[in-house]
């Protein structure tokens, strides 16, 4: 039999991949002291890197 896997499947690991990226080049800057622009109350807001808050606080 040719059992396979859910379609679903591949979407699921791109999308945890992209949120681990998504949350490592956020904690670069924050090391490095560089900014970060995100959406907030339907603007655009520069974080300033004391601003961000460290990956484990984020969960």
């Amino acid at each position: 039999m040719n059992e396979s896997k859910p379609r679903h499947f591949l979407s699921t690991k791109i999308d945890a991949g992209v949120k681990a990226a998504v949350a490592a080049a956020i904690e670069r800057h924050r090391k490095l002291g560089e900014s970060i622009a995100v959406w907030q109350d339907g603007k655009v807001v520069i974080l300033t890197a004391d601003r961000i808050p460290p990956i484990s606080a984020q969960k």
